[in-house]
């Protein structure tokens, strides 16, 4: 397949994915860029927003908006850095991490159920994709 049919590919089906598992998810829940955050923060510990901004490639202004979001449900905490009093450092709250895992068991249990559908071979497929994939995102 040449590269830009498959990136053409590529696109349609993930962005048919995550659609189909937005629309899964409650009016009013957390955005998929804040869930992002929220996933970041607690596999990574607590960060900074300029750096929150960087590694998940959005604008400044943008993470601003997405961490007040965050802090005004509770999900995450600002605290002044311990070495820049001027800088504020956002943490993972418990309730932000009980959305994260409900979010994620709504997710997996739909993606479960479709993959139900699949034969061995095709799951092992999907399986074998995933390093791929991985690579791919972080290029983007």
């Amino acid at each position: 397949m040449e590269t830009i049919a498959l990136a053409g590919a590529l696109r349609l089906a993930m962005g048919r994915i995550v659609r189909r598992l937005r629309q899964a998810h409650a009016v009013g829940d957390v955005s998929l860029s804040g869930v992002s955050v929220l996933a970041r923060l607690a596999r990574s510990g607590p960060d900074s927003p300029g750096s929150l901004a960087e590694l998940e490639r959005v604008r400044p202004q943008a993470m601003a908006s997405t961490l007040a979001g965050l802090e005004q449900r509770g999900l995450v905490s600002r605290t002044p850095d311990a070495t820049d009093g001027r800088r504020a450092v956002l943490a993972i709250t418990e309730e932000g991490r009980a959305v994260l895992e409900q979010r994620r068991s709504e997710s997996v249990a739909r993606l479960t159920h479709a993959l139900d559908e699949f034969t061995p071979q095709e799951r092992q497929a999907l399986q074998d994709a995933l390093p791929l994939l991985d690579r791919l995102a972080e290029r983007i």
